[in-house]
Order: C-alpha cells, then structure tokens, then sequence
C-alpha cells in the first residue's frame, strides 16, 4: 500500500510504501477514506519527546470502511463504515472497562497509520456510523471528540460566556460544542481575522483579534468577563494570559498542546480563585456522541474542513501547515 511516511525530524514527510497490513485476532483492517492532519502530528515530527524514530505512519484522525476481521470479532463485519478512535488500552482493565482507554491502567498507546491507504486496528476502537452520517465526514469524529472532552471537563452550562482563544480546528471544534450545549456569548479569538467567518458558521456570537485592548474587547463581546476560557492554542505563555480573561472564580480549561515549560502569575490565579483544568484525549461515550453530532444541523462541524487533498499531495500540504495559513482542518483522502 502506499503510505506518507515520517522519515527523520525537520524533513518532509515521504510518500512509499508499506506492506498492507492483516488483522490479529481482536483486529479489523480499515481502507481509510478520510484522515486530518493534526496540529498534533505537526509536533510530533518536529519534538523528540513524542518518540518517533523514523518510519513510521502517523495520522489518528480516520474514518473507513471494514475489509477485513480478525477472527475474534463478531460484532465488525467487512462492509461496515466506521470512525476510528486512535486510543487503544490493554480492554480489560477497569478505565477500558468503562470506555476509557485514554487512562488504561496498563498501557495506553495513540496509534496512527491513518496517513496510508489501510489500516488495522483492535475492533473496540472503531464505532460504525449512522446511515445519515458520510463516510467521508467521520473523519471529523476525533477532533470533535476532543473539543466535547473539555466542554465537560470545563463543566461549561447553559447560558455561561464562553471565550475560545485559538480559532484553529480545536479552537472552532469548541466553539461549536459550546454553542451546541447552550452556552449564550461564544466569542473566538486569535491573532488574526481568517477563521472570523468560520467561527460564525460553527455558532461564535462574535469574533475578537489580538491586539490593544482587548480583554476590554473581549469583555464588551461577551457582555461581562467570561466564565470559562479555552486555551487551544499550546504557546508558553497563555495559561497565564487566560487567567487573565476570565472572571474571579471562573475557569479556564487548557486544551492546547505545549511542549515548553510554562509560567503563570500563581498570585493573580490564588487571588482570583480561578480553576485551571487541564483536558486531554476524550473517552468512547464522548466518541459517539461526536459522530452523532455529524448530522446536519444549524451549526455544521463540516464547516471545519478547508481543504481535501490526495495521499500524493500530503507532504506539501503537511509542510504548508507548519506556517500561519488561512487553513483550518485538512483532511487526506488516500
């Protein structure tokens, strides 16, 4: 099969090839449709700690359809379309048990592979889609998942303000859960203004860009300081700058990915009683959820992709996103 295939830290990703793959036992083997590029990914080939070695297939954002069951499934049978959820446990322990593989108390691996033409991967991990939903759009099953993860860590209610700093694809993702479970002032904010109307299709109320006064901007836009704030960007830093935004006693949810050591004014945090919660992966039920939230409604999560490319055209478009570009959720069809 073909593959876009990581190949040594700072080189572009590498178009080849690698064996098709055959599934054991507890296994199916996915041709994938759809798979996102993920700021994840962007960091994982630029940053050791992530363990890549050279050679690898990442790509954790798929959807597919079943060609192939290892001989232990029975409820996956070749045919099915399915989204891929790139969390794998031991599926014994008790967090596994419970649809929680992100916490396994053995080991917790984030697979990939999604960046290839097949795909194989333990049958608890993929959950079919409903007939309303688009093989194509399942893709977008993960990054909604992850966005509705920190919804509820945040324990955003109906009729808090809301602030989004960050308008990428999990930034937007946010904005769209938190419209979507009643949140009344949505407001996005980013350094600059190319996902303004994006944000507004995805349920943003209104749209802020970095700048001087802001937070009064930000504040105005809401109608009062906000009561939770979403930090999804990842940059030493906004922690701290987020503390800031939201009002005393609320609380700001961290989303972004930062792999710097980070400082905040822990005064100005203590004094505002500000809780700082950190979210992360997300669990099966919030999986689901997340595909069903694929159906056509007021506010689209299909608004999140920008572009389409072939498996051939992955490396440029991966390299092109490690710029500021007016991109948001690219996705590769192999």
């Amino acid at each position: 099969m073909k593959a876009a295939i990581f190949d040594a830290f700072g080189k572009p990703l590498v178009i080849g090839e690698r064996p098709d793959p055959s599934p054991s036992p507890d296994e199916v083997v996915l041709r994938i449709c759809r798979c996102g590029i993920c700021g994840s990914d962007l960091h994982m080939t630029e940053d050791a700690t992530f363990g890549l070695q050279g050679g690898e297939v990442i790509g954790h954002e798929f959807s597919g359809e079943v060609m192939e069951v290892g001989r232990n499934v029975s409820d996956i049978k070749p045919g099915d379309l399915v989204a891929a959820a790139p969390l794998k446990g031991c599926g014994r322990c008790a967090p596994c048990r419970a649809g929680e593989p992100a916490w396994c108390e053995q080991q917790m691996e984030l697979i990939g592979g999604g960046y290839a033409e097949y795909a194989a991967l333990t049958a608890r991990q993929v959950r079919r889609l409903p007939a309303d939903v688009s093989l194509a759009d399942g893709a977008l099953a993960e990054p909604l998942a992850v966005a509705l993860h920190g919804l509820r860590r945040a324990r955003v209610a109906p009729g808090e303000r809301v602030v989004v700093v960050g308008a990428g694809a999990i930034g937007l993702a946010v904005v769209f859960w938190a419209r979507r479970l009643g949140a009344g002032a949505v407001v996005a904010v980013d350094l600059h203004d190319h996902q303004r109307d994006r944000a507004g299709e995805l349920g943003a109320t209104d749209f802020v860009t970095s700048g001087p006064e802001m937070r009064e901007r930000i504040e105005k836009a809401c109608g009062g300081l906000p009561d939770v704030v979403f930090e999804c960007v990842g940059k030493v830093g906004l922690i701290d700058h987020c503390i800031d935004l939201v009002r005393p006693r609320g609380r700001v949810c961290v989303l972004g990915l930062c792999t710097g050591v980070d400082r905040l004014d822990s005064f100005r945090a203590i004094s505002k009683e500000v809780d700082v919660i950190m979210s992360v992966f997300f669990d099966m039920n919030e999986f689901a959820m997340s595909i069903e939230a694929l159906d056509v409604g007021r506010y689209c999560p299909q608004t999140l992709v920008s572009d389409v490319v072939e498996l051939s055209d992955a490396p440029e478009a991966f390299e092109a996103l490690r710029q500021r570009t007016t991109q948001c959720k690219v996705l590769i069809a192999p």
